[in-house]
């Protein structure tokens, strides 16, 4: 029975290189674990992704109130919302249940926890006095907003976008197409020119903004951008397993970045500041912390695409 269970949790992983250990350990047993029972019920997967939403906005509720009590059971939500988002793909996966709606919830479900955490935070502090006696105890009003605002579109938004295309990058070196979601802006936009408004509405605007969501990947990745055509170009699909290993390789080291700039280090930080009552102190660490790590983590990639492209072109001539 556990050796059963071990080997569907483990089935149930996009791989294990881009996993990282607290999900490992944690996060996917306990989500693989929801998927069985959900499984058993017949439940959706698109329910469970629903109910995640719902679980995220409502720890977002709780973390306006600055009691401990609020704060607790606010975690305890967005722990519970994030197995489920982990049932959800694992669920997909085991049922063959994918659709277009999953697909398009599963993508919007973290930006509604966290839309939702960083309202609740300003509206919480901006009646509330600034630290250290700024401005002689001058409220934070605008000011968490403008804060909030700049570390959810400018450094949050940025740093999962980034992350997502070096998880995907890997995956497809290491596992090919079919293992990977690496997409990009033309496929996209060709899709949704191709498809009719009519019966397929929200679709398109879905397509619309994965799209955009796609060219800010390839805007922040021009060394990568530069390799992956001539990659495309010299070999189509059919990569040399070579150059799939060496890539590997070098990529792997990187997917320990990409894994703190997603969720479990952003939560983390997210607890402690409301558990010390300082929930601003969570957009600092987002500004200064992840926006660092960030630019160094797409230093070190776009190194090494440079170094793969003119590999090739050495190779070449």
């Amino acid at each position: 029975m556990k050796k059963e269970f071990e080997k569907g949790l483990e089935a149930s992983f996009k791989s294990f290189d881009t996993e990282e250990w607290l999900d490992i350990h944690f996060n996917r047993p306990i989500g693989y674990v929801w998927a069985l029972f959900f499984k058993k019920l017949k439940v959706h997967p698109n329910v469970v992704t629903i109910l995640s939403i719902i679980l995220g906005v409502a720890a977002g509720i709780m973390f306006y109130y600055p009691d401990m009590k609020h704060t607790l059971w606010g975690i305890l939500f967005l722990v519970w919302a994030n197995h489920y988002d982990s049932c959800d793909g694992q669920l997909a996966r085991m049922t063959g249940q994918k659709t277009r709606w999953g697909r398009m919830l599963d993508g919007f479900a973290g930006d509604i926890w966290f839309f939702t955490i960083y309202v609740a935070i300003c509206l919480r502090l901006m009646n509330q006095p600034m630290p250290f006696n700024i401005g002689n105890g001058m409220h934070w009003g605008i000011v968490i907003w403008i804060l909030a605002i700049f570390s959810g579109t400018y450094c949050h938004s940025k740093q999962c976008t980034l992350a997502d295309y070096y998880r995907n990058i890997h995956l497809f070196f290491l596992k090919g197409k079919s293992g990977s979601e690496l997409d990009n802006f033309i496929q996209q936009r060709e899709l949704y020119h191709s498809l009719p408004w009519k019966g397929n509405f929200w679709w398109k605007i879905f397509l619309y903004f994965y799209g955009n969501y796609t060219r800010n990947q390839e805007k922040m990745t021009p060394n990568f951008q530069k390799f992956y055509d001539l990659v495309r170009d010299r070999y189509g699909d059919d990569i040399p397993q070579s150059l799939r290993d060496e890539f590997r390789a070098e990529s792997l080291p990187l997917m320990k970045y990409t894994n703190i700039l997603t969720f479990n280090t952003r939560a983390i930080a997210l607890y402690i500041s409301l558990l010390i009552k300082e929930p601003w102190l969570y957009f600092i660490f987002e500004i200064v912390v992840m926006t660092s790590l960030f630019f160094y983590m797409r230093h070190r990639h776009e190194a090494m695409s440079a170094k793969f492209y003119q590999n090739i072109k050495s190779r070449e001539e």
